[in-house]
């Protein structure tokens, strides 16, 4: 029993994953270009979004992305999308013990790097991020994620959390799947691979 941990995450076309959702999301060092995602959305994006949670068994977050999460969908209707998100497994990890009040929460508190391996070893099927820069980060550098879904925005901002941050663990990644929305937004699937492969073209 393993689960497989996907990281599914909205990032610029320079790679910032920060504030995508609306102004005042995450105003971490000044960053003033929240909610660049909303004028990409629209129905190939709302079917893709819908597929990945069809296939989640179980939700992963960090505490800042469970706080922005949490004060919004236990409010919305079963009829309006809450009913798949409010039902699934969620998992916020954190280095401080808390009390999760949305419904089906696990915390796990401590070490990330610890704490989520132990969840992939006692889960199975898949389990899914959402946001949570800093956790990707520790993620990478335990070795965690074995699969990365980007969706890509035809936006450049310049400043903000980066995807891949410098002194991101270096790793090969081969592209399992790839479409275009009609807003412009490319979504790609990256099976990780292991360590990168160096060669030459001379």
């Amino acid at each position: 029993m393993t689960s497989r941990l996907v990281v599914s995450a909205f990032v610029s076309l320079d790679g910032v994953m920060q504030a995508p959702g609306g102004p005042g999301e995450d105003d971490d060092n000044g960053f003033k270009h929240g909610g660049w995602l909303a004028p990409h959305v629209d129905e190939g994006f709302n079917r893709i979004m819908g597929d990945q949670l069809d296939r989640a068994d179980g939700m992963l977050l960090g505490r800042r992305s469970y706080d922005i999460l949490s004060s919004y969908w236990p409010h919305v209707s079963d009829e309006d999308g809450g009913a798949e998100i409010n039902s699934m497994p969620k998992y916020v990890a954190t280095r401080s013990p808390m009390t999760a009040e949305w419904r089906n929460t696990e915390v796990l508190a401590g070490e990330a790097a610890q704490t989520v391996a132990d969840l992939k070893r006692r889960t199975d099927g898949e389990i899914i991020t959402q946001g949570s820069s800093d956790l990707i980060r520790t993620l990478q550098r335990a070795e965690l994620v074995d699969e990365y879904r980007l969706m890509v925005f035809p936006v450049v901002l310049g400043e903000g959390k980066r995807m891949f941050a410098e002194g991101t663990l270096p790793a090969g990644l081969k592209l399992t799947g790839c479409t275009t929305t009609d807003a412009g937004v490319v979504y790609m699937t990256y099976a990780w691979t292991g360590d990168p492969v160096y060669s030459s073209v001379a």
